[in-house]
This record gives C-alpha cells, sequence and structure tokens, in this order.
C-alpha cells in the first residue's frame, strides 16, 4: 500500500505540473527568443507570393472618395521583395501618393532591416501581462523605439507564446511622416500559415490637418509558401 501511495502521488504531482502554464519569462528572454526564432523562420522561408489588396478611402469635405489596387507579391530568398501592380481604380492621386507609396515605403524599410526590425537594438520593451488570442496565449508588450524613425512604431505588441512570433499590432508611427499628418493609429494582425506566421491584414486611419480622415487597409490575401524545415 506505501508503494501504490507513493506512485499515486508520483502520478498526481506529475498531472498537475502538466497542467501549469510554462515558467513566466522575463522580458528579456521573451525578445531574445522573438528574434532567436524569427531568425530561424527567415532562414527557412525560400519563396513567397500572394495577391494583396489595397484599399484608401478618403473622407473629407462632406464627400468620400476612395482606389483600389492589386498587387502581385512575392518574396524570393536570393532576391527579396517584387511588387507588380495587378490592376487599379480610384483617382490617380490616391493611387500615386498613398497606394504606390505604401510600397515603396515597404521596398525601402527592407533595404533597411536591420534599423527597423523587432529587435533590443532598436525598441525598449516592457511586459504588460498576457492575453488569449484565438485560443492561444500571447504575451502583451509596450514597444518604444530608441529613436524617431517613420519605419519604426510605438505602442503594443502581442507575441505568440509557443512560436514566439508576432501576432498583433497596435500603434502609432514614431516619427510623423508628414506635417499635413495630425495623427495615425495602425493596427495590423498576423495568421500562421504551415510554419511561419505572416501579415494577414492591416487598417490604419489618419487625421488630416486640413480636415478629413484617410482609411487605408491591406489585405494581404492568401499565401503560397516554399520553405525549408524550420529548426
Amino acid at each position: 500500500m506505501a508503494v501504490a501511495f507513493v506512485l499515486l502521488t508520483v502520478l498526481c504531482l506529475s498531472a498537475i505540473a502538466d497542467s501549469l502554464p510554462p515558467t513566466p519569462l522575463t522580458v528579456a528572454e521573451i525578445v531574445e527568443q522573438m528574434q532567436h526564432h524569427n531568425q530561424a523562420r527567415r532562414d527557412a522561408l525560400k519563396d513567397l507570393h500572394s495577391i494583396r489588396h489595397y484599399l484608401v478611402e478618403y473622407r473629407g469635405f462632406s464627400a468620400v472618395t476612395q482606389a483600389r489596387m492589386d498587387v502581385e507579391y512575392q518574396f524570393d530568398a536570393a532576391t527579396g521583395k517584387s511588387f507588380r501592380i495587378v490592376t487599379q481604380s480610384g483617382p490617380r492621386f490616391l493611387c500615386d501618393k498613398v497606394l504606390k507609396r505604401a510600397i515603396e515605403s515597404e521596398k525601402e524599410a527592407a533595404q533597411e532591416n536591420a534599423s527597423t526590425a523587432l529587435t533590443a537594438a532598436n525598441y525598449r520593451f516592457r511586459l504588460l501581462g498576457s492575453e488569449n488570442l484565438s485560443g492561444r496565449t500571447a504575451y502583451l508588450l509596450e514597444v518604444e523605439p530608441l529613436v524617431a524613425s517613420k519605419f519604426l512604431y510605438k505602442g503594443k505588441i502581442w507575441v505568440d507564446a509557443a512560436d514566439f512570433a508576432l501576432v498583433k499590432i497596435d500603434a502609432e508611427p514614431a516619427k510623423n511622416p508628414s506635417f499635413w499628418i495630425a495623427h495615425t493609429h495602425i493596427l495590423q494582425t498576423f495568421a500562421k500559415t504551415g510554419d511561419f506566421w505572416l501579415p494577414e491584414l492591416n487598417r490604419s486611419q489618419t487625421k488630416v490637418r486640413i480636415g478629413g480622415t484617410a482609411l487605408f487597409t491591406i489585405d494581404y490575401g492568401s499565401y503560397q509558401v516554399e520553405s525549408r524545415p524550420v529548426h
């Protein structure tokens, strides 16, 4: 009976241990794991393809104006990102000054990856807690850029607790890109495709100083992914 009691106790303790949440991590450990896993996913990604859907809607002076653009997006590990406009509609000034400019900004940011990445070299992080997003636990962190840059942002991010991948951003640009812009709020979500967490939806709302609001949306579409094994 004594042996049976000991075995039962061990089994109970084991079951309890398995049901407990993982040991809490410090913010430094979370950021370190995020950088490590991001690098592993970058090394594994060979090719990525999708059709993106861009939309900008300007509301001001009792009028609503829209422009749309469908863009073929390709990422190749050897050559980087490429974009090809498939269709576009709406006023030319919105297509040129907003939609095409968004594509050019992404190209520019990709060329400065080291200075725009979500790392301790570019941001100060503070752990706020954890939340459940779509049935998965995510760490909630406050991020503050170390320098003012139009490619960096300040606000909150959610990092998946199992994959250490970015799953949500709620923020504003660290630097106002234009005098004519009073304020911009950005909300972006990511979804998992195979081993990779990829952009799903970006919604940005911008207040213009001369009056009106611009709503900008990127629907990143469905991805076709070619990869090596993720370690």
